[in-house]
């Protein structure tokens, strides 16, 4: 366990996720998303809403598109080193040109925020693959947890440091900020982790043979009744979560008027019970199966949806934003456990392939669905009760699916 913990490729690994975090935190859910959209958009008749959640579709709709192409380049042509250093600079130089933004820019902020959400889904694609590289099939678990756990720590000390430059009346300079936090802690990647060795395929063979073992696997997949349907469910309800992820911190302030200190303690509160609904759900995860719990989690999401709607305190959203995390940890931990109960020995990356393409093309819907709604009603109240509807309908169709028994000793194993 020591060895494995002063590995130095598997610290620089961690690190990474400590780096990529600050945007996942400062700029795509707590403190850009309402600048956009109050500042440089207005929101006074939701079009910020609209514009922001244009920009997060196109981004994941991209990402999600090429990702069977990237995966083939990170398999086949021994370049995805380089690669996740290109959609990191892509990221880092596109979050710092945010510092130019002045309001009306609406189109400006919508092109560089999709770049910079590019960059970072983008370069994950390729940063997950590493995994198998650095840690042996019995470490990979908790190395994973190692990375989910560095990377809470980034959102923290970076949503920390925002809010010294909010309350010093220099807001702007956190964009910056993130750029220069994540290209400097993720610089001992790039110095550490495996390098590309060997001569791979050409990139066009590579893409060609990633999207092609991708299609074959998703084929596979969805001739089968229950990972079809599973499939279905997963991408209504993760398409679900992703909004209220999203839409979260713009709601609270153009809804309920937080101001930005008050949505780093919100976001910070998530994260915890985040943490919390993990560790908590863990064992139940195997005793009474996955599926069980994230039906459990889902009609929770949907219980807080319909709570949303009727909240007018600030006191009682931190309730709900409890209650969101909690979900959050629950789901997460409990999906992907349903999701390997699927996979063939030997086929891991495979089906992950599907698992990740999947996840990613589910936040494209529920951001346009939340920004339209809005927009037509000039009220979000509505917006957060429509994105009940994707828990609901993942809900039912989950409860076709025949799997997500509980991890329990069969008899004749031996």
């Amino acid at each position: 366990m020591k060895s494995l913990i002063f590995n130095k490729k598997i610290f620089s690994w961690c690190l990474f996720d400590f780096a990529n975090s600050s945007y996942s935190a400062v700029i795509a859910a707590v403190i850009f998303p309402v600048y956009y959209t109050t500042v440089i958009v207005g929101n006074d008749n939701n079009m910020g809403d609209v514009w922001w959640g244009r920009a997060i579709s196109l981004s994941m709709a991209f990402v999600a598109l090429s990702s069977p192409f990237l995966g083939g380049i990170s398999d086949y042509a021994r370049a995805k080193k380089k690669f996740l250093l290109v959609y990191t600079l892509l990221c880092v130089i596109a979050t710092a040109s945010l510092l130019f933004m002045e309001k009306g820019m609406v189109i400006t902020g919508f092109l560089l925020v999709t770049l910079a959400n590019i960059g970072l889904e983008g370069g994950i694609v390729f940063y997950n693959s590493f995994l198998n590289d650095i840690a042996g099939s019995e470490y990979q678990g908790r190395v994973s947890a190692w990375g989910y756990a560095t990377g809470y720590l980034g959102s923290i000390v970076s949503l920390v440091i925002g809010l010294c430059l909010i309350k010093s009346g220099h807001i702007t300079l956190a964009w910056p900020m993130v750029a220069v936090f994540f290209m400097v802690f993720s610089l001992p990647a790039f110095f550490f982790l495996p390098r590309d060795e060997g001569k791979g395929a050409g990139l066009i063979k590579a893409a060609k043979d990633g999207f092609t073992t991708t299609l074959s696997v998703l084929k596979k997949m969805w001739s089968n009744k229950d990972q079809r349907r599973f499939l279905l469910a997963y991408l209504l309800y993760e398409d679900g979560v992703n909004t209220v992820i999203v839409f979260s911190s713009i709601f609270a302030a153009t809804t309920l008027g937080f101001m930005p200190e008050q949505l780093i303690v919100l976001y910070l509160v998530v994260q915890v019970t985040a943490l919390i609904g993990a560790f908590l759900m863990a064992r139940p995860i195997d005793y009474w199966g996955p599926k069980k719990v994230v039906s459990f989690s889902l009609i929770l999401w949907v219980l807080m949806t319909v709570f949303v709607y009727f909240i007018y305190q600030k006191a009682l959203f931190f309730v709900a934003a409890s209650m969101a995390g909690l979900g959050l940890g629950t789901v997460q931990a409990a999906t992907r456990a349903f999701f390997s109960q699927f996979i063939p020995p030997g086929d891991e990356s495979k089906y992950f392939g599907v698992y990740s393409l999947v996840g990613k093309t589910s936040a494209v819907v529920g951001p346009l669905i939340f920004g339209t709604i809005s927009s037509l009603t000039k009220n979000q109240r509505p917006a957060v009760v429509a994105v009940s509807v994707l828990f609901i309908a993942g809900f039912i169709i989950l409860q076709t699916v025949h799997g997500g028994l509980p991890n329990v000793k069969k008899t004749g194993d031996g």
